[in-house]
């Protein structure tokens, strides 16, 4: 009995589908502690154009509990989480390997959206009686980077 044309198409399409979630479900679950360590801040740190943002943080202050995943990836939801980690990593693999890395990195307008999103998040008691119309950075600037531990000095 021949398969369609269409039951051809579906049955490798299928293959296809379960090839890719297995391959991702190991590349996020199956080597040891993987998913772990790439969440790290010293993970972050190891391309060198983050260096200094690794010092501010490492000699910064209340935020030196958080991980750069906690301010940088959202956190509303794995799913989301796990999206934008692999989607981030995989852009900034590339962009180091082609040199098309920033020597200066910005944040961007959606990375800033997600900052705004983890402060209200973990500060939401306390902005509960404050303004958000503007983003938290704007009046605390020493939590920009550039601005922390031992990067205030310069």
């Amino acid at each position: 009995m021949a398969l369609s044309r269409f039951a051809r198409i579906s049955l490798h399409l299928g293959i296809l589908l379960a090839v890719a979630a297995f391959v991702g479900l190991f590349v996020a679950f199956g080597p040891p502690k993987l998913l772990a360590k790439t969440s790290t801040p010293e993970f972050c740190a190891s391309c060198h154009v983050m260096s200094s943002q690794y010092e501010a943080w490492f000699h910064g202050g209340a935020h030196k509990r958080s991980a750069c995943v906690d301010c940088h990836l959202p956190n509303d939801t794995m799913a989301r989480h796990l999206f934008w980690k692999t989607v981030d990593g995989v852009h900034d693999v590339v962009r180091f390997q082609t040199g098309q890395i920033s020597e200066n990195p910005r944040l961007s307008a959606r990375g800033a959206g997600v900052v705004q999103e983890n402060c209200l998040r973990c500060h939401a008691e306390t902005m509960a009686r404050v303004s958000v119309d503007r983003q938290c950075w704007s009046c605390h600037r020493r939590l920009s980077h550039r601005l922390t531990g031992a990067m205030a000095t310069q």
